[in-house]
């Protein structure tokens, strides 16, 4: 392990990500937030030195980057840049230091759990960083910074195949600058586009900013106690409902299509069964609304609903299964009161998460269709011996190296949420917020069940539980490997 590398690098993100809290400053200087002025400047003050003082142990080192630097650079990144973003609150009184991180971390890993009991008392400027964090964890830190960092060299491959989420990240151009530069470019594009309908739904210049940051980065971080609820508006709803969408699809299909493949989209079998999935939870969330009653199950016994009309029951089920499905986690109804056919829907969609290389989080709808395959071919050649098939997706053969990746990502997946459940009840949660919450953290969804619910936050889990959420936000972030490799001796001896 080279670590004066590790350390140069590390430095320059940290004074990079410094120099971002510049943007949520100014809207402080607007809104007349002095204080929240003064705290966020300490923060790019503090910030610098300490990115200074990184960069200038391991300034003079010269040696390449290789698998395992890049490797610890991505993870050890992350866990320093929740830190970093996290002195805002901090400096400005908002949160307590773990509450702080844990915000942090839920920020920029797009999950959107939050710890903040009354959101609208906190300064506009805090809340523009908060939701700020989401739309550059949202693509992606490393990437944003091999984007606008191209001295990075041969080291910017390794740290992109470590940084985007998905099974099989693949350059979209030979220089992978040239291929962050080119998905920073459809982001932007997708942000501004966003922006510019909100604000014709009637929303102002920073109530759609910060819900643009939480729709495309799938984040879920609002402005509003009620989320988007508060706004009541089916135009604001629908606006959100088809970025979020969009946010879900593989990224790789815009770029195909903007080089004139406009099928692209339609041949992928991910993205067709991503859009099923969704209109399929949809229409049987709907049909479950309607067809339950008056009165339902629910998580409180003292909680009741009136009946839903038609078009209620579409519109909040369509917009909740999209949320959920994407990993965004923004809310316009109390689903933890929903039916329980509903609510357990719902728990698993936590589970499948958006496409390869989108900005949603879960195990991702590749892995899905994969392991579904995989399990189809096993269960043929059980009556079928001497039958050999190839596992193909969209014409490309899944070889036997990704299949061992695909099934070792799933063990390792339930094993941590197995035990990360466990862990959570043994602090004393009650077995559905104890489950929901581990699935909607290393998920990055936010919102669970229970006591962590729509309407509900994370204020209450004791000080430890809040550290070991925010390892899962990471690790789900990141798909597992880059962190859980940390934790292995031997990956930082020499050597």
């Amino acid at each position: 392990m080279n670590y004066r590398i590790v350390a140069k690098y590390l430095g320059q993100f940290a004074v990079a990500a410094g120099a971002l809290m510049l943007l949520p400053a100014a809207w402080a200087v607007y809104f007349g937030e002095w204080n929240a002025l003064i705290a966020l400047l300490q923060s790019v003050v503090v910030t610098g030195l300490f990115g200074g003082v990184l960069y200038l142990g391991g300034r003079t080192s010269k040696a390449p980057m290789y698998q395992r630097e890049s490797l610890a650079l991505v993870g050890l990144s992350w866990l320093m840049i929740a830190g970093i973003g996290a002195l805002p609150y901090l400096l400005s009184g908002t949160l307590g230091p773990i509450d702080a991180y844990f915000e942090s971390m839920s920020g920029f890993t797009t999950t959107g759990a939050s710890v903040l009991t009354n959101i609208e008392a906190v300064d506009k400027s805090i809340l523009f960083w908060r939701s700020f964090t989401h739309w550059v964890g949202g693509m992606g830190i490393i990437l944003l910074f091999i984007a606008v960092l191209p001295y990075l060299g041969a080291g910017g491959k390794q740290l992109f195949k470590s940084e985007i989420p998905g099974p099989d990240p693949r350059g979209l151009y030979p220089r992978i600058k040239d291929t962050a530069s080119m998905l920073y470019k459809i982001y932007l594009t997708l942000t501004a586009a966003q922006t510019a309908l909100l604000m014709a739904a009637g929303m102002d210049l920073y109530e759609a900013l910060c819900h643009t940051f939480g729709t495309l980065a799938t984040g879920g971080f609002s402005t509003r106690n009620a989320s988007i609820a508060a706004f009541d508006s089916v135009a604001v709803e629908l606006i959100i409902i088809i970025f979020m969408s969009l946010a879900g699809v593989n990224f790789v299909l815009y770029f195909a299509m903007i080089r004139g493949d406009w099928r692209a989209p339609l041949r992928s079998t991910e993205c067709r069964v991503y859009y099923a999935l969704l209109a399929a939870a949809a229409l049987l969330i709907t049909i479950n609304l309607l067809t339950a009653g008056a009165s339902f199950p629910t998580a409180s016994e003292t909680e009741s609903i009136p009946s839903y009309a038609p078009f209620h029951a579409l519109r909040v089920a369509v917009f909740q299964s999209v949320s959920i499905m994407t990993t965004t986690g923004y809310c316009t109804d109390n689903f933890d009161v929903w039916p329980q056919f509903s609510r357990m829907l719902l728990l698993v969609l936590m589970f499948v998460g958006g496409c390869a290389g989108s900005t949603g989080g879960g195990i991702k709808v590749v892995r899905i269709i994969a392991l579904c395959k995989m399990g189809y071919h096993r269960l043929e050649r059980t009556f079928r011996p001497r039958t050999m098939r190839v596992l193909r997706m969209n014409d490309i053969i899944i070889d036997d190296e990704i299949q061992r990746s695909i099934l070792v990502f799933f063990f390792m997946y339930l094993f941590i949420f197995a035990a990360g459940s466990v862990f959570m009840a043994f602090l004393g949660l009650p077995f559905q917020t104890a489950v929901s919450a581990v699935a909607a953290t290393l998920n990055n969804i936010g919102p669970g069940l229970e006591l962590v619910g729509a309407v509900k936050n994370y204020a209450f889990v004791p000080p430890v539980g809040k550290i070991v959420l925010s390892l899962f936000m990471v690790m789900g972030r990141l798909e597992l490997l880059t962190i859980c490799v940390m934790f292995v001796p031997a990956f930082w001896k020499h050597g």
